[in-house]
């Protein structure tokens, strides 16, 4: 099987005066079809143009029997002039061509060539148009051109997102005109189709489409300041944006937007860039159409093998080592789109802890600012096309066959994993204490200024030694300071310690702004980010990152306005959608009340106050806390606006180096665990606690005797559990074997339509051609006859009824059994014989006894293959000639 290498980035859309194209040149129209296709083929292409130059390739991917002999071809002919063409291995496809898969193999573009691979899968798994669709999008880019018609199943519905992330366009079949609208459905499901319409109106459309996207660049409107003109035109494309959606696109990468809002204006034949922008001022769906062009997210599951390789095998075993089996992994995956990046990490996770045998707690927090990707990504459910991505057993193990059959739902266990979330990664506060982050493929999409503070950021939000993985076309750029390269070709790293200098992040600049300001943070002393820093300045520096304790500044209403230090044994992010961060609802176990009472009393005696001992709860540990509030009056340059200038700095202090499990040794809560506790037991037992500690004792017992037969019963309930399992394993396996059938049967199904409307074409072909034959043979009046090799009549035609008595019933009957209306010749036989012999034609002058005279000629009868399969016999009327008194002439014939 030939391996597609990578793509070539396009470089022109200049159109060549060769007749043969190359990968710069033209746009490719890929159209997949099913069930139903030959028709909307026919209307396809005969409603396309009959210009000389169509200025365009087709490609057809339909889904054919592998057992039969395509006639595709020879339909397609018929209602176009354009040259059509088989493919071949290797074939370069030339401009106004048409070109179509053969069957039994998927098809791949590259550069301007066909390649043809052997089938992967097993057949009810195939899914060509998808195939092709991907490699001419991989190839194409913003040429490539997507049309899927009628059909069943929803193959064509994974191309449709590939070509729509390279900037192609897409149209569909309106499902109310397909025979079959399984196809058309699907891809419009997706929300990508930039028309639906029937066949025969879309070649009107595509050549519209392709005059605006590739006739000419977009203009402004004539001025004499025709570059500020541009600039202000795009201002308000972004202000619109803004405005509907709350985000903002005038960071991310001039490329990428301009050939969103290309593409948009030739969807809608606009000219000029400010007439797109009133035309997006009078149609707010417009807004929101360009919105989702710019978020299209290119996603698979494990999209990329060689990335989740180096998950599996290097970052996942070493989340998990050296830690209990109550510990939690923690994951990001921002610019998660419609999910699958951040399901497949989830199913290399379940994985991972069912080899160890362990139950760990997962947590996978996937982020994206499409609300519309995250309800789908929140549902769970993909099209059946997914088959051609994940392996048969992690399809089997993690994933669900809906009843219907067209799609898959994701298992319980992988979804609990997982919180999805809409967040803009720029101005929402982010995810911390990660053990990984993969953003793959967004980094691409924005300018440099975007990109420089997404990486300090997730510096901080990784635990020391997490990992980063990006998208194959990312890097970390000039941020080796903070991050280590684990694997280039993967773009794999790993978090570097607390680092001093330019690039380190500054919290407050995370989370969401009070009223509309950020709390800058306190200055050491003027000129401290200009000029060289001094040994002095750098000493104090990390002596205040060793040995200050953690701090957080907040106003009278507690909101954060700026963390220093490690605060993450006192303070843990609130569970669900990211908003302003309170250190009320952050504060640990332990820390609320005492917090809440020691703030109000700061803020109304304005003085500091202290709590010792306050007993903190930290990852299923207790440490013992020393907590100060202390009044801050903040300058007015520094404090928020509309706000109080008294600010308030909490500082937490760790009494004990070691955390005590208090829990697991007193079995008391944390809000009443005595100091003394930790010294020991007092002495000096009075009766009374002997007494009470006898009457434990006994109830201990008891306890121990009741938890015994709850071990009984549990153990019997695991037993049928186990049996449970067992059947519910064998009934899985049996439903997995009635799915392949169904997939099997349903494409077979689809190629014997295929096969049927081809067949019913070749019937229609052959009646034409029937029917021309009868006419032809009656129309100059000469009787014929047609006999096999054993003188079995065959057909005959109306005029020889004449001369040989010959009824409809007599087919089949050898000639010798037919009386003839001939005087004076009985050799019918021996002469028809004669002539089969030795292949020497024969004609005879005969006379019916009627007085009429004919030419009788006795040939053989040869196929196209020059194969002997019986003799015609003719008779010619030549009662004219006999009667003039001349013989007849063969050299002279009438």
């Amino acid at each position: 099987m030939k391996k597609i290498k990578e793509k070539l980035e396009p470089k022109s859309l200049i159109v060549p005066d060769e007749v043969e194209i190359t990968p710069q040149s033209f746009p490719v129209v890929g159209i997949g079809a099913s069930a139903g296709g030959l028709s909307a083929f026919e209307a396809f292409f005969s409603g396309m143009p009959a210009d000389s130059e169509i200025g365009m390739v087709f490609i057809l991917v339909q889904h054919l029997s592998p057992d039969h002999k395509s006639i595709l071809s020879e339909i397609v002919k018929r209602y176009t002039r354009m040259p059509v063409f088989e493919v071949e291995d290797g074939m370069k496809v030339k401009l106004d061509s048409i070109y179509i898969i053969p069957p039994n193999c998927n098809m791949a573009f590259q550069q301007g060539t066909l390649h043809l691979l052997e089938f992967s899968t097993p057949r009810g798994q195939r899914l060509p148009i998808d195939f092709f669709f991907r490699s001419l999008a991989e190839d194409q880019h913003e040429r490539a051109i997507g049309i899927i018609l009628s059909g069943t199943g929803s193959d064509g519905s994974a191309g449709v997102r590939a070509i729509k992330g390279e900037g192609g366009m897409v149209i569909s079949q309106n499902p109310e005109s397909a025979e079959y609208d399984g196809m058309p459905r699907s891809s419009i499901a997706t929300g990508l189709v930039d028309y639906i319409l029937p066949p025969a109106e879309m070649p009107a459309q595509l050549k519209l489409y392709l005059s605006h996207a590739f006739g000419k660049k977009p203009q402004v409107a004539k001025t004499s300041k025709p570059e500020a003109d541009a600039e202000n035109a795009l201002r308000k494309i972004f202000f619109l944006l803004r405005g509907k959606t709350e985000n903002d696109f005038s960071m991310y990468k001039p490329s990428t937007i301009n050939r969103r809002i290309m593409r948009r204006m030739a969807v809608h034949q606009i000219e000029t860039l400010d007439e797109y922008a009133r035309y997006m001022q009078q149609t707010p769906a417009e807004i929101v159409a360009l919105f989702q062009d710019l978020l299209i997210g290119v996603t698979s599951f494990f999209r990329d093998p060689e990335a989740f390789k180096a998950l599996e095998k290097v970052v996942i075993p070493k989340l998990f080592a050296g830690k209990p089996s109550s510990a939690t992994v923690r994951i990001w995956v921002p610019g998660c789109s419609t999910g699958e990046e951040a399901y497949s990490i989830a199913i290399l996770l379940q994985e991972h802890m069912e080899q160890l045998k362990q139950n760990f707690k997962a947590q996978i927090f996937a982020t994206d600012i499409d609300g519309q990707a995250i309800d789908i990504a929140r549902i769970g459910i993909y099209s059946a096309n997914i088959s051609a991505d994940i392996s048969p057993e992690r399809l089997a193990r993690f994933f669900v066959m809906i009843p219907d059959g067209s799609a898959y739902r994701i298992h319980k266990t992988i979804r609990d994993m997982l919180i999805f979330s809409k967040q803009n990664v720029i101005k929402d506060p982010p995810i911390s204490k990660l053990a990984l982050i993969s953003c793959r493929n967004l980094l691409i999409y924005m300018g440099a200024e975007l990109q420089k503070k997404l990486f300090p950021l997730f510096h901080y939000s990784l635990n020391p030694g997490g990992y980063l993985l990006l998208g194959t076309s990312e890097s970390i750029g000039e941020f080796s300071e903070l991050f280590q390269t684990l694997n280039p070709k993967v773009k794999l790293y790993q978090r570097k310690e607390d680092y001093i200098g330019p690039h380190l992040p500054i919290i407050g600049e995370f989370f969401p702004k009070l009223k509309g300001e950020i709390m800058t943070p306190i200055l050491l002393g003027k000129g401290h980010s200009e000029g060289k820093m001094s040994l002095r300045e750098l000493t104090e520096q990390v002596l205040l990152q060793l040995y200050a304790p953690v701090a957080v500044l907040v106003n009278e209403q507690g909101d954060i306005l700026y963390l220093h230090g490690r605060s993450g044994l006192y303070l843990e992010p609130t569970p669900g959608e990211p908003g302003t961060n309170n250190v009320f609802k952050m504060a640990r176990e332990g820390l609320q009340r005492k917090l809440t009472i020691a703030l109000r009393k700061a803020a109304s005696n304005k003085e500091a106050v202290f709590c010792p001992n306050l007993w903190v709860k930290a990852n299923d540990d207790f440490l013992s806390v020393n907590m100060s509030v202390h009044p801050v009056n903040a300058d007015s340059s520094l404090a928020p606006k509309n706000g109080s200038k008294t600010l308030f700095l909490i500082i937490f202090e760790n009494q004990h180096a070691e955390i005590k499990h208090f829990e697991k040794t007193v079995g008391l809560s944390t809000e009443r665990v005595p100091a003394k506790i930790v010294k020991g037991t007092p002495k000096g037992t009075s009766a009374r606690i002997f007494s009470l500690t006898q009457e434990l004792q006994a109830k201990e017992e008891y306890l121990q005797a009741t938890n015994e037969k709850f071990e009984t019963a549990i153990e019997e309930l695991k037993s049928s559990n186990e049996e449970m399992q067992s059947i519910n394993e064998e009934l899985q396996s049996a439903n997995e074997e009635l799915e392949t059938s169904k997939e099997e049967l349903q494409s077979v199904n689809e190629e014997l339509a295929t096969v049927n409307s081809e067949l019913q074409t070749k019937i229609v072909d052959l009646s034409r051609v029937n029917n021309d034959m009868n006419n032809l043979l009656a129309g100059p009046g000469i009787g014929t006859i047609f006999v096999d090799h054993q003188l079995r009549i065959l057909r005959f035609t109306p005029t020889v009824t004449h001369i040989i008595n010959l009824i409809q019933s007599d087919i089949g009957r050898p000639v010798n059994h037919i009386v003839t209306n001939l005087i004076g010749y009985n050799r019918l036989q021996e002469d028809i014989q004669a002539v089969l012999d030795n292949l020497i034609p024969k004609e005879i002058e005969v006379q019916r006894n009627s007085g009429e005279w004919f030419i009788m000629r006795i040939l053989p009868y040869r196929t196209l293959e020059n194969v002997i399969e019986g003799a015609v016999i003719t008779f010619m009327n030549i009662s004219e000639i006999m009667q003039k008194g001349n013989r007849y002439d063969p050299k002279n014939k009438p």
